[in-house]
């Protein structure tokens, strides 16, 4: 109702605040974000800006930036645990330029209920699991994941670590919040939390982003990949594609945290994963042979993470298409049960079905070059179709594949481990050398005649040609690479 006597406000004037507010539903919701240099430590969202305050080593540490809708929505990040960590998300401009800070804890018994004070009296160190048994469903899960990186568990088997009370331990925790639709792997704070107690023990592998470390985290092996500063942005793209949505997959590297360490002097970065103590396919098969069925297991296990990563998941909590772009021996590792998972996503390149774009990283880095497809030694990829992408992983899939059809054992006869294309390139080839025998010569490695004479020799031989043709589109896919391996597998009654 207007105030009698006064005059509705100017045309001009409404015209003016519905131009501002068109303006700032563009521009998203502004928020202050301390880990945003870049953008002078603010940050765009459409989903809420986030501060949050956590006691780490008995010090308050400070989180403010923002959050997507999707996080959100998933009701993670917006809870706060009683004494650990306060969290607040707010809907306004710069809302969360606030510091949080935690409650002072009282050691009066007025200020505590009867079920805490039981528990602080009588079972002392069990308080952290009481206080999980009183909180909501999600908030149990993030407490749950703290305490347990406070106490002293090396001894102890991360399987019989329970972060919850469903008697569920830290991977299936990982499992369960990355199919869920809340997200992809643990919320950040947890991350930063376990990544903060993991006990680096030996150097496992060096490559050119830094080295791999084996670590414990409450008695359980982990792999640590440790990025110097330099590699900031290997870092952040192979982070961001480990939790991508849906992406978890048993024959892909399960992701567990992210991190950055600063030591005072440098700054690390951490990538925390799943440790497979036999390492990399190529020392696996540098130190054995396999049988045919072994062989069997290794290929359909490759290309079965190669479809899983290549397959867009559509619907709200579905999965893009990605591509590896780096395919090799070196970076599919091998599992208790001899089957592989593929890992080194830092190269990888999402594919947006909606508004069909490809989100390819700032990164100066390129494939190695031994594994390179034809298109990418002579610049001729279509580089704004993504099926150009999937079609280069399809012909460094046809390589690995013959360096595992070399070590099979048939009758006592095997071949030495070599590297593609051993004979007709130096150690270390340049562009040139491969652009000479690959595109010019049009060179592949050669399959032995030997082959011919056992069904599943024949039929790797066979898809080994038809992922290495110079036309990028008459390449197999890796779902029928998956579904020819599979059928041979129940008609040669292979136990894999």
């Amino acid at each position: 109702m207007l105030t009698a006597g006064l005059p509705p406000p100017p045309r001009a004037t409404l015209l003016l605040l519905l131009l501002l507010g068109a303006a700032t539903l563009c521009t998203g919701l502004r928020c202050v974000c301390l880990m945003c240099e870049s953008t002078n430590y603010t940050c765009q969202t459409e989903g809420a800006c986030w501060t949050s305050v956590m006691l780490t080593n008995g010090r308050e540490e400070v989180i403010k930036s923002c959050i997507s809708l999707l996080e959100l929505k998933a009701q993670v990040y917006c809870h706060s645990s009683n004494n650990i960590t306060r969290t607040e998300c707010c809907h306004s401009d710069f809302c969360n330029n606030r510091t949080l800070r935690l409650p002072a804890v009282s050691t009066s018994p007025s200020h505590f209920s009867h079920v805490e004070l039981w528990v602080m009296v009588t079972i002392p160190m069990c308080v952290l699991a009481i206080a999980i048994m009183l909180t909501v469903y999600t908030c149990q899960r993030r407490y749950g994941a703290y305490k347990r990186t406070r106490r002293q568990c090396i001894e102890e088997p991360l399987t019989e670590c329970n972060l919850d009370p469903d008697g569920k331990c830290l991977k299936d925790l990982i499992y369960d919040m990355s199919t869920s639709g809340s997200g992809s792997g643990l919320p950040l704070l947890v991350q930063r939390t376990i990544a903060r107690t993991v006990i680096i023990q030996e150097v496992v592998g060096k490559g050119r982003f830094g080295e791999v470390w084996r670590g414990k985290w409450c008695g359980e092996d982990v792999a640590v990949k440790i990025f110097s500063s330099r590699d900031e942005r290997s870092w952040f793209r192979e982070a961001e594609i480990y939790q991508t949505v849906m992406l978890r997959h048993e024959n892909i590297l399960g992701f567990i945290a992210a991190d950055n360490k600063d030591n005072g002097t440098w700054t690390q970065l951490w990538l925390v994963s799943e440790y497979h103590d036999q390492g990399s396919l190529y020392d696996f098969l540098n130190r054995s042979t396999v049988t045919i069925g072994g062989m069997m297991k290794l290929a359909l296990s490759v290309v079965s993470g190669l479809a899983h990563l290549h397959m867009e998941i559509v619907g709200t909590r579905g999965k893009p298409a990605i591509a590896h772009r780096d395919l090799k021996s070196k970076n599919i590792l091998v599992k208790k049960n001899e089957t592989c998972a593929i890992a080194d996503l830092g190269l990888a390149v999402k594919h947006d079905s909606i508004t069909n774009t490809i989100d390819i990283p700032q990164n100066p880095r390129v494939g190695t070059k031994r594994y390179m497809a034809p298109e990418l030694l002579d610049d001729s990829i279509s580089m704004q179709h993504f099926e150009s992408f999937k079609c280069a992983d399809i012909y460094s899939l046809g390589l690995v594949y013959w360096e595992i059809a070399r070590r099979c054992s048939v009758g006592g006869v095997v071949d030495e481990y070599q590297l593609p294309y051993y004979d007709m390139v130096p150690s270390d080839p340049s562009l040139e050398d491969m652009r000479k025998v690959v595109c010019d010569q049009k060179l592949r490695p050669n399959i032995p005649n030997q082959w011919q004479s056992f069904e599943a020799l024949r039929v790797m031989g066979r898809i080994m040609r038809e992922c290495w043709y110079a036309n990028g589109k008459a390449r197999l896919t890796a779902l029928r690479i998956k579904k020819t391996l599979s059928q041979l597998c129940v008609e040669e009654d292979f136990k894999l």
